[in-house]
């Protein structure tokens, strides 16, 4: 029986889609370890507690759970400032595997702040570290308009620190893998690109009248979706402009189309209210388009699908993303896709056969596809159609299947351990073993 420590210090895969700290990564670690875990692997996903009043493990899937460990205050926090409380996660992890008597054949980290973990953790485990950065300090940098939005310097040379002692690394395509080559050194013999998954059983095209009558909408509605978080990277304000762009030209068409955002908390109190929430809000108001932008908040991804098979089209218009998983999912629904034309959506979106790239912070361009693709149904079924045949080479069958093999690459160029007759225990070709 194979055992695989997953990180996820920050951010629990449990959590609600569309929070400050929540997104793609969280769906990445969730379905990942269910596949492996279906497959037979033992996975202990560890994350950050943000609710004493949870249970501390949590059943994911057959053969998969989620753990949550006392570091710093059981809320949610900054996830910088949970870097300084990362000894507290250590020791935490260590008593629950001295407890359970459990030893990890691998560590497989997720971001900075799970690398950093996993480096102390391979000192004393000496078990091998695959680590997955989902997003760059250096990339995000480059995008950054002022100081606030910049990433620090510690997680940067962090990055740079795990890219030289990780065994093996992932990148979700060839761009990030060149990305980590040119900026910060790594060696590109130990990176392995493997994209991301999707959930096929859950993303798959709905009738769209179905979708509408879920959701209430009314059946000649058309709307434009947006699904993440609500931050300046994600590049909402470009998309709120290119919406009161096309609502100028149809305006006609003003009572039946809407533009509908999933994530953040658009009902909190003033005082409390998201900065970039209350800025986008006042945006709206500001571009005489509040009746037809509409923020919905945070919602489970269960009822994505049929968010995303009601609209005419999803827009992930992003400064920066390392894959996009909302575009997979979007495509896997059938729906065309508008994206930015940066890092991984060049690779997950298909100009011109599964949506469009635009250029980055373009109002005017964006606008341009969004009125082709509300106006020209024919266009909109035919790029639909080309979108969720494509997605269906990200099911996480085969996904999990490639990381599966690095796994078992990975264990097998490993350091030989001392092979033990307790199955709990890493032996010395661990994965490579049968089982």
């Amino acid at each position: 029986m194979y055992r695989v420590a997953m990180l996820s210090v920050h951010t629990c895969p449990l959590a609600a889609l569309g929070g400050k700290e929540s997104g793609g990564m969280n769906v990445y670690v969730r379905d990942l370890s269910r596949e492996l875990g279906r497959r037979g692997f033992q996975v202990d996903i560890f994350t950050r507690s943000q609710n004493p009043k949870l249970p501390r493990i949590g059943q994911l899937g057959p053969n998969a759970r989620v753990i949550h460990l006392k570091a710093g205050p059981e809320a949610p926090y900054d996830k910088n400032l949970v870097y300084g409380h990362r000894l507290e996660f250590v020791r935490n992890l260590k008593k629950f595997a001295e407890r359970e008597n459990i030893a990890y054949h691998l560590i497989h980290s997720h971001y900075w702040l799970s690398g950093t973990i996993a480096l102390q953790l391979q000192s004393e485990w000496k078990a091998p570290i695959m680590h997955m950065f989902h997003t760059l300090g250096k990339l995000k940098n480059q995008v950054a308009r002022n100081v606030a939005e910049r990433e620090t310097l510690q997680r940067v040379d962090i990055e740079r620190e795990i890219m030289i002692n990780a065994d093996r690394l992932i990148a979700a395509n060839p761009l990030e893998k060149a990305q980590m080559t040119w900026l910060y050194g790594a060696d590109p013999a130990k990176i392995r690109v493997i994209p991301c998954g999707v959930d096929l059983d859950l993303f798959h095209p709905l009738p769209i009248g179905e979708a509408k009558a879920y959701l209430e909408m009314p059946k000649h509605h058309k709307m434009v979706l947006f699904v993440g978080r609500i931050e300046p990277l994600k590049g909402i304000d470009v998309l709120i402009e290119a919406m009161a762009l096309v609502v100028r030209e149809m305006d006609q068409l003003r009572k039946e189309m809407c533009l509908c955002i999933i994530g953040g908390d658009p009902d909190a109190d003033p005082e409390q209210m998201d900065r970039e929430m209350s800025y986008l809000q006042a945006m709206r108001e500001r571009l005489g388009i509040a009746d037809v932008v509409t923020f919905i908040g945070k919602r489970d991804q269960s009822t994505l699908p049929y968010h995303y098979s009601a609209a005419q089209v999803c827009v992930v218009p992003s400064h920066y993303e390392s894959f996009g998983m909302v575009a997979l999912e979007a495509m896997a629904c059938g729906t065309p896709v508008v994206a930015s034309r940066v890092g991984g959506l060049t690779f997950t979106v298909k100009d011109g056969q599964t949506g469009f790239l635009v250029p980055n912070d373009d109002p005017e361009a964006l606008a341009e596809k969004l009125k082709l693709l509300l106006t020209n149904e024919n266009l909109r079924r035919q790029m639909g159609h080309q979108a969720s045949s494509l997605a269906s080479r990200y099911s996480w069958s085969i996904v999990a299947g490639q990381i599966v093999a690095a796994y078992r690459d990975l264990v097998i160029h490993a350091r030989p351990q001392v092979c033990c007759s307790d199955r709990t225990e890493p032996c010395a070709t661990r994965l490579g073993c049968s089982d």
